[in-house]
């Protein structure tokens, strides 16, 4: 069953069920009206026949006789019965009454009471004259309440029946009304494809859930869109950094090979092979990493480490590399609670991406200082990597984590333009994120941000424990 369908029935349904439950409702209510009033009238004419009994004056009695026979509508079927009470449990029983012991009892008890058989209501009262206590009852038959009722219950049967039939056709154009856009984007969607990413749905100019939809869909084909363009191009650039050193080799040897030579033309030759296998193989290893945090950024977090010890260990590292370098970190502002600097994490795959950091501010820099400050509380981790470099220009920050994206003043440097790529996607990882703001020839500064969350730190506190 389409949603069309589902729409139309549960709105018919639901429309039915709200139809009968008003018309039971309103069919409680008026039969209640109408036992209300009928009871009244038995109740009017109890009065009367309690002062007929009464009165033993012959013109008072023929006036409340000629009042209930002209001045009271007649009743259907009307009994009257004058019981002498004798005592509080007993009273002079007339064999024409049916009616069962019950009844009677409450009439005693509390004065007044009704009872109803075969749509007949009987209507007991007591009453009172010199010092005597007399049961008057009232019977008629409600005919004109029982007509009411059986009229009003096929108008509301009817009635229901084409409000069905209405709701029926009213869920259908509800259906129509509120399927069709959604028809429309499935229709427009379609047509979509890695070809022409660059469609978008039309925009709506309604704020409702359609709209909110058609605005996400859009936004995500601009992400798909980016991503494939991002994707065509580290495959273009890839397969170009690529070949060319591999090209360089295979022509170097070829030309090598077309005769001997002399020992120092094959030890120059052998150098320039020799640089371009380590260019290919850093260049290839540069990939593999990039690879390792998988196309979504996301990879397995294993590790639990402090952030000030991996700072220190990235610091030796890069102190191998470039052994008069520049780099302070420094940890003034780092709290005393170890377990503030911990973090869930893939230690080695953090350390790749804080080096790549702090290696392109001492490479960027000319070898100047770069200094690196530590901070963190409950809620964060936050790592400041100042350098004072050649800066970046404003329109090279947007593509700063394209891989093998180089600016201009960059390209003087030795890379690939994969360090940045691979560490945004490595800290994505671990949720956090960075924020660079560069001014050029003035320097850079690189805020990494780690945000924590319950379930992490949970998990902190139980290794810590354990270890």
């Amino acid at each position: 069953m389409n949603i069309r369908k589902k729409i139309t029935f549960t709105y018919v349904a639901l429309s039915t069920f709200s139809t009968l439950l008003l018309c039971v409702i309103v069919f409680i209510l008026f039969r209640s009206n109408n036992q209300y009033y009928f009871l009244k009238r038995l109740e009017d004419r109890a009065k009367i026949v309690a002062s007929i009994h009464f009165q033993k004056d012959p013109e008072k009695i023929r006036y409340y006789k000629e009042l209930k026979k002209n001045g009271l509508e007649e009743l259907i079927e009307e009994e009257e019965f004058v019981l002498k009470i004798n005592s509080a449990n007993s009273f002079e029983y007339n064999t024409n009454l049916n009616l069962p012991n019950e009844f009677y009892t409450k009439i005693l008890k509390t004065g007044k009471d009704f009872f109803e058989i075969d749509n007949k209501y009987y209507l007991g009262q007591v009453f009172e004259e010199n010092n005597q206590k007399y049961i008057v009852i009232v019977g008629a038959r409600d005919r004109k309440g029982n007509t009411t009722t059986i009229y009003i219950v096929k108008i509301m049967l009817f009635g229901g029946i084409g409000f069905v039939l209405l709701a029926f056709f009213l869920g259908r154009l509800l259906a129509i009304r509120v399927i069709n856009p959604v028809s429309r984007i499935t229709k427009e969607v379609n047509r979509i494809s890695a070809s022409n990413l660059h469609n978008r749905l039309p925009e709506l100019k309604n704020s409702d859930e359609i709209s909110d939809l058609t605005a996400t869909f859009n936004d995500m084909l601009d992400r798909l869109e980016t991503s494939f363009e991002i994707q065509a191009n580290f495959i273009n650039n890839a397969s170009h950094e690529l070949k060319t050193p591999i090209t360089t080799i295979i022509a170097e040897s070829e030309i090598m090979l077309l005769k001997e030579r002399e020992l120092p033309e094959y030890i120059q030759s052998l150098e320039n092979i020799y640089s371009q296998a380590s260019r290919l193989g850093n260049l290839t290893e540069s990939l593999l990493k990039l690879t390792q945090t998988g196309y979504d950024g996301k990879k397995q977090v294993l590790d639990i480490a402090r952030i000030d010890e991996l700072l220190m260990e990235v610091k030796s590292d890069i102190d191998k590399i470039f052994p008069d370098n520049r780099v302070s970190i420094k940890l003034n502002f780092a709290p005393k609670d170890s377990n503030l600097l911990l973090i869930p994490c893939n230690k080695p795959l953090l350390e790749l991406a804080i080096n790549n950091i702090i290696t392109n501010g001492v490479k960027y820099s000319d070898n100047n200082e770069v200094f690196v400050n530590l901070t963190a509380n409950q809620e964060l981790i936050k790592i400041s990597i100042n350098d004072i470099g050649i800066g970046i220009p404003p329109e090279d920050i947007p593509h700063l984590y394209e891989p093998f994206f180089r600016g201009k003043i960059a390209a003087k440097y030795i890379g690939y333009g994969l360090g940045l790529p691979l560490a945004s996607k490595i800290i994505r990882m671990h949720d956090g994120e960075i924020q660079v703001q560069s001014e050029q020839n003035k320097g850079t500064i690189v805020t990494i941000i780690f945000k924590k969350n319950t379930s992490k730190k949970a998990n902190i506190k139980n290794s810590n424990v354990k270890s």
